[in-house]
């Protein structure tokens, strides 16, 4: 294989990427629409559709491994296979917590929430214009904005915690009647947090790919 065909192959990688990135967003977005309108069928579609993502990740992790161990590909392209198999990696876990969201919900079922859900949807907004801006990050191998994103992920952190004492405070309120959908709203709220920690993992790789230095945000 040619240099050229290496470079068409991490393209085509690249490509696959993208819209693993693009299928994890509409995941994150839908999964919590559909807590918020208790919308139970689409919860159990967006569960089903997760086989997507996970395929997407079994093809990049394997034609990673194939370019890495029988095409020879330069220092520089190795490492960006390298990047793009962790990157894929990263998003599979994503994908897994719009599942969780998803079964949640489910949990939940048609039962009255115990608060008003403010903060868990400020959180998919945010989640989900990162991701928006991630996808543009790493398709423009653009270092400057993988790094604000990864930085709005402070935000995400001050709204879980917003989350955890609204839902404590609602619980100590009335524990009989409450703890139980109290700790499904913590952890989807720790899930939506998750989330964001995986974005910053792959904003890092993205600079990393961009300027060969490994940096920790946050």
């Amino acid at each position: 294989m040619t240099n050229e065909d290496i470079v068409l192959s991490i393209g085509t990688l690249k490509e696959y990427t993208s819209g693993m990135i693009k299928r994890c967003q509409d995941a994150v977005t839908l999964s919590v629409d559909s807590m918020v309108n208790k919308n139970l069928e689409q919860a159990e579609k967006i569960m089903e559709s997760d086989d997507d993502i996970d395929l997407l990740r079994e093809y990049i992790r394997d034609r990673s491994i194939e370019l890495m161990a029988s095409k020879h590909p330069m220092t520089k392209d190795l490492k960006y296979i390298c990047v793009l198999s962790d990157i894929s990696t990263e998003l599979e876990r994503i994908g897994d917590y719009a599942v969780n969201i998803c079964k949640e919900t489910i949990a939940i079922g048609e039962d009255e929430y115990i608060k008003e859900l403010i903060d868990i949807p400020k959180m998919s907004d945010m989640c989900s214009q990162m991701l928006e801006d991630l996808n543009n990050a790493f398709l423009e191998e653009d270092a400057e904005l993988a790094y604000e994103i990864a930085l709005r992920d402070k935000e995400l952190d001050r709204l879980y915690l917003q989350i955890r004492d609204d839902s404590l405070k609602v619980m100590h309120r009335n524990p009989e009647d409450n703890i139980n959908q109290g700790v499904r709203l913590l952890f989807v709220g720790r899930y939506l947090e998750r989330i964001g920690d995986h974005i910053t993992n792959i904003c890092e790789k993205i600079i990393y790919a961009r300027n060969g230095k490994m940096i920790e945000i946050g």
